[in-house]
């Protein structure tokens, strides 16, 4: 029996007929929309081969689009290295057995869990701006990665807790028996089993970093979004300047949910192994009887 059919009812007729009903009325209700939304955009006049040409032009790749997308992967690929090391850094503060420790890196996460990543950007971007200790070509850059280091940095941090609690004790005790303290045995065994049981939710959480760069635009960082807008603008084809972009991030999105989806089902069938059957038929089983 399937786990499917554990948690649920089989479907009888009527539910099937149901079913079939509802499915035929939803397709219908897709393609009726997209249909209407063809004609509404083919009779404003945003269909026309001259608003999609731009995009077949090397030059609209060269220095908006690609350029973009790299700032893009740039300001995402060091936040998210960062915001594992912070990650990791406040996880281990979280499972500290040292009770400061633990209630100052507990006040940290939950500080910067509350606060929204784009009122962080907005911060340090003043603030860093105010503060001049930089070039200011390199403060939208500086404010995108650090404000989606802290928050994101966060969101991991209760990744690593969960992981390390979710471990059976008896990791923890194995490593104390051969004469670990409980800090080795945090180091050295849970959160590396943590790690590699979370793997899928980290790849999950990198997407969500990717997508959250796009809001360096508001702080004129010239992400794949802003150049987007800016060769909308330029060549009157904001409509689908915006959607090439959407694409594009959806394709990158989907490449690291693909990811993710497999790393799932790899560790899936690494840690659920098949119990050796033991033969048992030379075991002695003593009979309480015979005393």
């Amino acid at each position: 029996m399937s786990a499917q059919q554990v948690l649920f009812d089989a479907p009888g007729p009527k539910a099937k007929r149901n079913i079939l009903i509802g499915n035929i009325a939803g397709a219908l209700l897709i393609v009726g929309l997209l249909a209407w939304l063809t004609i509404t955009l083919a009779e404003r006049g945003q269909l026309e081969p001259a608003k999609w040409t731009p995009f077949l032009e090397g030059r609209t790749w060269e220095f908006f689009l690609l350029p973009g997308l790299l700032n893009t992967l740039r300001a995402a690929g060091v936040a998210i290295v960062t915001s594992v090391v912070l990650g990791l850094l406040l996880g281990i503060g979280r499972l500290s057995h040292f009770l400061p420790l633990r209630w100052l890196a507990g006040v940290v996460v939950e500080f910067l869990r509350a606060v929204p990543v784009l009122l962080m950007m907005i911060f340090l971007w003043l603030a860093i701006g105010a503060a001049g200790i930089m070039r200011p070509q390199d403060i939208p850059f500086v404010a995108v990665v650090t404000a989606l280091t802290l928050y994101n940095g966060s969101v991991i941090a209760e990744l690593v807790r969960s992981g390390v609690e979710g471990l059976p004790k008896g990791q923890r005790e194995a490593g104390m028996a051969i004469g670990m303290t409980r800090n080795q045995s945090l180091r050295s065994i849970e959160v590396p089993q943590a790690l590699t049981a979370m793997l899928p939710a980290l790849i999950s959480q990198f997407v969500v970093i990717l997508k959250d760069s796009a809001l360096g635009y508001i702080i004129t960082y010239t992400e794949l979004l802003q150049n987007a807008r800016r060769l909308g603008v330029g060549e009157g084809n904001l409509l689908q300047a915006l959607l090439i972009a959407a694409v594009i991030f959806i394709i990158i999105n989907f490449a690291l949910s693909s990811l993710a989806n497999r790393l799932s089902k790899l560790l899936s069938f690494r840690t659920t192994g098949t119990t050796k059957k033991e033969n048992v038929s030379n075991v002695v089983v003593a009979d309480p009887t015979n005393a």
